[in-house]
């Protein structure tokens, strides 16, 4: 029994060593960050920022390959079905990660058992935006005018989170703004320039520069707080509805049964960036403020989010299956 006592003990320690040694090889060749949705859009932007900076860490390669399709589920799966070695990670956000499993009926994966939470990145919320000759300028016109007239809104699609928060919106101020689905975001801004329809909520990276350069009117932010990079925006919360508060979460997942240890090193060099003055203005300038937590913290995160999205779902009624 002794001997064999050993030898169990022996064993674990070579696995731990195995483990430690991999981390600290990690990474020996090129990793990819793949992004879910197509070019241009806030995963993109963040998972661009962090790809560049983890190069210049790591002395490797770190790629970002964009492979968009139904409302994100192709690149996930690809993802979940790689290898578990840390050298394919997914950048995943509140909309694939905590909504998709209740919007659609049957996916090929388990958002919570078949990815390994590795790094959160940051928070960012959305905005309300409209045409600069909108006849509406604030949170407060906005609702005036959907009393006296019919307003839509345009979104990515049934279910998305451009379309939820206008469910939570007309909840909240009593309205009732009509949702027009697009084939994803980019149709829906572009009708919405066009005149087509009346507003859109999306992310602030993915406008940042049309707010910036007058093209698009920034009506309200779906956070509790203004942005510091783009403190002049009002929030919703602040214009009548102190109890709105949507400000997602972006981050990075690895396949499950990834190395504890491959996890964990990753975590730590993405924290380590995400404190660097350099990282913090770069998200900044998009309007995301950088998100740092430990495995576990952002695992349990993940949890909560996945059923206080399903909730919503729900109550929503929207459907993609």
């Amino acid at each position: 029994m002794l001997m064999r006592l050993m030898k169990c003990a022996a064993g674990l320690a070579l696995a731990a060593f195995a483990f430690a040694a991999t981390a600290q090889g990690f990474p020996a060749r090129p990793v990819k960050i793949l992004v879910p949705q197509a070019p241009g859009g806030a995963s993109d932007a963040l998972a661009r920022i962090v790809a560049a900076k983890l190069t210049e860490k790591w002395g490797q390669t770190v790629i970002v390959e964009n492979r968009a399709g139904a409302g994100g589920n192709i690149g996930m799966e690809s993802v979940a079905q790689s290898p578990a070695d840390g050298y394919t990670l997914l950048m995943s956000y509140v909309g694939t990660h905590a909504i998709n499993g209740a919007l659609y009926k049957k996916l090929p994966f388990d958002t919570e058992r078949d990815f390994a939470p590795v790094a959160s990145l940051a928070t960012l919320p959305f905005v309300v935006v409209a045409r600069p000759n909108a006849s509406f300028k604030t949170v407060g016109e906005l609702v005036a005018e959907a009393g006296k007239r019919q307003l839509t809104y345009g979104s990515a699609g049934n279910g998305s989170v451009n379309h939820l928060l206008g469910v939570m919106f007309n909840g909240a101020a009593g309205s009732k703004l009509m949702h027009i689905p697009y084939k994803g975001a980019a149709p829906a801004m572009q009708d919405l320039m066009g005149g087509q329809i009346d507003l859109v909520f999306t992310s602030l990276p993915s406008v940042a520069s049309h707010i910036k350069q007058g093209t698009l009117a920034a009506i309200a932010l779906t956070s509790a707080k203004r942005s510091p990079s783009f403190a002049g925006i009002p929030t919703i919360a602040e214009s009548g509805y102190r109890d709105f508060d949507v400000n997602p979460w972006f981050g990075l997942f690895a396949p499950a049964k990834t190395p504890a240890a491959v996890v964990r090193k990753i975590n730590a060099d993405i924290n380590e960036l995400l404190a660097s003055k350099d990282v913090v203005e770069k998200f900044g300038a998009v309007g995301a403020e950088a998100f740092a937590t430990d495995p576990a913290q952002f695992g349990a995160l993940v949890h909560a989010d996945i059923a206080k999205w399903t909730q919503v779902v729900k109550a929503s009624g929207a459907t993609v299956d």
